[in-house]
Parts: C-alpha cells; structure tokens; sequence
C-alpha cells in the first residue's frame, strides 16, 4: 500500500460499537462502502491484515480479558461515516473498533479496563503498520459514550475530569485530536436524564481545543421516531450520524492540509 490513510480509532459505548436494525418503518440498511474507501484492522481476532470495512463494524472483535460483546454488535456508523470523510478528503481510513456496551467512563481509566484494552489494540496496530510500511498521516479517535453516566447520574464536572484524563493517555500513545459525538435522550420510563452528560460534551468541545464536535444529532431521535428502544437506534440514525460526523473530520483534516489549523 503506497498511499497514505488516517488511522480512526472507535471508541465508546453501545452506539458507537453499533446496535442498528430495520423495521417496517425504518428500512434503510447501512450503506455499501464506497470503493478504497476504508479498512478495518482487527487487533484481536485477525492482527495480520486489512479487511474492506463492512458491517457490522468490529463484530469479531471481542477480548475477554477487556472489551468483550459477541453478539451484540449489529449495525454501526462507521461505514458511512468513512464513505463521508473519504469524499471529503480522498484518503480511506484505517478504523480499529475499540468500544463496549454499557460502559460508564470511569471504566476507561487505564486501570487495567476498557482504556487498557484500547491502548493494547493502538500499539498492535502500530506495529502492524510500521511492519507493512503504510504510511498513516493522522491518528484520530471517534468517541460515543455516556449514556451509562447518565444512568448512573455521573455529574458533568466528574464526566469532564474522568474523560480528560481518559483522553491524556490516548494522546501520549499518538492519538493526534478526537472527534465528540454527544449522546442522546433516554426513551424509557426509568426516569433517566442524559441532558447534563451532554451538556458537558458539549463544554469539552469547547475547552478543549484537541477535541472537535462532530455531531450532536442522537437528541434529535426520539423525537423522530427513530429510536428502537430505551438507548440505542434503528440504522438510519447510525447512518445520519455518522455522515454528519465524517464531514465534519474530514473538513477538520482538509484545514490540516491548507495549513489553516
């Protein structure tokens, strides 16, 4: 491979690892992956190749000494949201799944947890690139998470510290900038409220200036029919996410490239 690519790595819970399904109502699938437009390196399961991205997204990678949900990945954003940035920009994306269900962010501490594993699958995959000789221009992280900090009603000053800690380790592993995707509204009779979680994505993306919005869409979903049960979507919302997010990236690492940022 002669060409250079931008190494994403997808990091989160449930919604970022994909759970996206059809329904009568809402039939749109994910989309094909548009041609040289991203690969996925499995860490875990396959370490010695690319594959062609394909939903669902990160489905054989399960460590059970860290991120392990076989099963329970059906549908991701991750395919168009490659397809999005790699029209934006002309270069695929290497993606690395690297999220779990259910997790709350003080799981990803690096403390021997969810930001353990996800360091190990950044160094394999390192030194899988550096082994074949692909040239990588960016190292990114996607983030989606917080849904279980609401349940737990985390408050946003705990959120906030718990996540720039979080991000410090994956910075000093090469990480360059993440990309934010707030979460969405609770759509269950439980009481949860998710609103201060996402209050304080919003408020990093802001003080921070190595981490950017890429979309804040998900609160829009129930209002739209578009959730499929108390937290997660059908894959049309999947699909608009992750659009919106690649865009987004994409017009972040154009700037990169005019010299403008």
């Amino acid at each position: 491979m002669s060409r250079a690519y931008d190494l994403f790595f997808f990091m989160g819970q449930s919604n970022m690892a994909g759970r996206g399904i059809i329904s009568d109502k809402w039939t749109e699938t994910a989309p094909a992956l548009t041609n040289g437009a991203g690969y996925e390196y499995r860490a875990i399961s396959d370490p010695g190749c690319l594959h062609e991205i394909r939903e669902p997204f990160g489905v054989y990678e399960n460590n059970p000494k860290g991120i392990y949900e076989p099963g329970m990945k059906t549908g991701s954003m991750v395919t168009s949201f490659a397809n999005a940035y790699y029209e934006k920009t002309q270069t695929p994306v290497i993606g690395v799944s690297a999220s779990k269900g259910g997790s709350a962010i003080r799981q990803w501490q690096g403390e021997q947890d969810f930001l353990s594993d996800a360091i190990l699958r950044f160094h394999r995959t390192e030194d899988y690139l550096k082994a074949q000789n692909i040239s990588v221009r960016h190292r990114y992280m996607l983030w989606c998470q917080g849904e279980t900090d609401g349940d737990l009603g985390t408050s946003k000053e705990e959120y906030k510290s718990y996540f720039k800690k979080m991000f410090s380790q994956m910075k000093q592993q090469g990480v360059e900038h993440c990309f934010l995707i707030t979460i969405g509204e609770y759509n269950g009779d439980r009481g949860f409220d998710y609103s201060g979680i996402r209050q304080a994505q919003l408020e990093l993306t802001k003080e921070l200036p190595d981490v950017t919005l890429a979309c804040d869409a998900f609160h829009t979903m129930r209002a739209r029919g578009l959730m499929k049960d108390e937290f997660h979507y059908y894959q049309k919302a999947y699909n608009e996410v992750g659009t919106t997010a690649g865009i987004e990236a994409g017009n972040f690492s154009n700037l990169i490239l005019q010299g403008t940022l």
